[in-house]
């Protein structure tokens, strides 16, 4: 009867989940609240919660409200911190108008390309570079419509193909400095198997073994899927009045312009030239994401104060780093609801019954079945909601004990479920980006939907066959 009870309520809680993600509603607060009442339920039940050296507080009822407590005190010191960190860093950046530079000197050389083709995949290559400047796809959509739009249709590229393009240009690009990747480097620096694992490990010695090629194998299906939907369609290529966004020209010097182009990627820039030292001298530097990015913003900060000679004027505008780090709260309280939210699910049993399920897998050959449900989970959900980000922090906690069970690497979960997420976004009709673009050249989102489906569905199913190929071999 327990066991009843105990799968009744989780179907329950996961249902409201679900059901709050499709409606695209912040759930945050619902995320605390249901794991929250699971708590209780597992205390009515006569089980203990489940978290990791918790100390009660010396009255039950009250322990559920403790462990919310302490799961923050938990984020906010290890990828909370993180996270808050980048968003002060891109906060500044934006401030001082760095992102723009980056943008206008990276999209320059596009001007010069005149095949519409050609110009497909490189585009698409270019965008997803800038989401390392601009990770939101909402706002980068917005700065390419502006910016790169007019120079695609100018060579010849259809109104949908420049669309579709520019709607599919964050994905997957492999970043260090991305809240995911951050999230999953610090659940599986936890394990004996990747101790001390930071995010620059799991992103440059994993997920660019897949997501690499994969952008790769999108951008070439962009240029054959535009080229033969124009040719069925017989795009007229004088059709369509866009409404574009106001983007500031960015003026001065060469210098100013290189310095300021290289500013927004330069925690990116140290991280890479330190793992490439470490990897091939064996030499031993710690250097963190959040340590760079703390070292970048000194360097902006100088650079500031060359550029304008007024002291009070560019520490006043440091405020925005604080700022900027005010604004990525959001992102690590979803991390710590969907935590909660997890502890819940676990104190009442079902994440020891899926571990049971799951160990029928081990040795069978069948590994790939689990990374194959996440997928198809995830799949589901941003297609429906648009976003896949609160459905991926809120199973960080599951992969390592799920992987586990199953009898396979972690990586053969996270990898190809975080990156699933992010691919599929473009093909969802209710996505933020592709709304913004379809509205932006009046079009309907089914018909952006069209042009971004087979290179986005084609990048998943590389993705995922790639993921199984490295990852399922390493074992658990």
């Amino acid at each position: 009867m327990e066991l009843v009870i105990m799968y009744l309520v989780a179907i329950a809680a996961v249902g409201i989940v679900g059901f709050m993600l499709v409606k695209k509603m912040d759930i945050k607060i619902s995320l605390f609240l249901i794991g929250i009442v699971l708590m209780y339920i597992a205390l009515l039940m006569g089980k203990d919660i489940s978290f990791t050296d918790f100390v009660s507080s010396g009255v039950t009822w009250l322990d559920p409200f403790k462990v919310v407590g302490d799961q923050f005190v938990s984020t906010l010191t290890s990828a909370g911190f993180i996270i808050l960190i980048l968003g002060g860093y891109t906060g500044y950046m934006s401030h001082i108008g760095a992102n723009e530079v980056t943008v206008s000197v990276l999209a320059k050389p596009i001007a010069h390309i005149k095949s519409p083709y050609i110009l497909a995949p490189i585009t698409f290559l270019l965008g997803n570079l800038l989401s390392l400047v601009i990770p939101s796809a909402s706002n980068l959509a917005i700065i390419l419509m502006a910016t790169l739009y007019p120079v695609l249709r100018q060579a010849g590229m259809s109104l949908l193909s420049a669309a579709a393009v520019i709607a599919t240009t964050a994905t997957i690009m492999p970043t260090p400095l991305g809240s995911d990747n951050v999230a999953i480097a610090a659940e599986l620096a936890k394990t004996d198997m990747f101790s001390g694992l930071t995010a620059s490990d799991y992103v440059f010695r994993y997920h660019v073994l897949v997501s690499i090629p994969t952008l790769l194998v999108m951008a070439l299906a962009h240029y054959f899927w535009q080229k033969f939907m124009d040719k069925r369609a017989g795009s007229d290529l004088t059709d369509g009045d866009v409404d574009l966004a106001e983007v500031k020209a960015v003026e001065g010097s060469a210098l100013y312009r290189t310095v300021y182009a290289i500013l927004p990627l330069l925690p990116i820039i140290m991280l890479l030239i330190v793992f490439a030292i470490t990897s091939t001298t064996g030499a031993k530097i710690d250097l963190s994401v959040e340590l760079a990015s703390i070292l970048s913003f000194v360097i902006a900060i100088i650079c500031e104060l060359i550029r304008t000679r007024k002291g009070k004027e560019t520490l006043a505008g440091t405020e925005s780093f604080f700022k900027g780090m005010g604004g990525a709260m959001p992102i690590v309280a979803l991390l710590v609801a969907a935590s909660v939210f997890v502890i819940g699910l676990k104190s009442i049993g079902l994440i020891t019954e899926l571990q049971n399920a799951m160990t029928g897998l081990s040795g069978s050959g069948m590994g790939f079945v689990l990374p194959l449900i996440l997928v198809g989970l995830t799949a589901l959900i941003v297609l429906l909601s648009g976003s896949g980000t609160a459905l991926f922090f809120a199973m960080v906690p599951l992969m390592v004990p799920l992987a586990a069970a199953a009898g396979i690497n972690v990586l053969a979960v996270s990898i190809p479920m975080g990156l699933a997420g992010n691919l599929l976004r473009a093909v969802s009709p209710v996505s933020a980006v592709v709304m913004i673009v379809a509205g932006s050249i009046k079009k309907s989102p089914i018909d952006i939907v069209r042009r971004t489906s087979v290179p986005m569905i084609a990048g998943v199913i590389v993705m995922f066959i790639l993921s199984m190929a490295i990852f399922l071999p390493m074992g658990a």
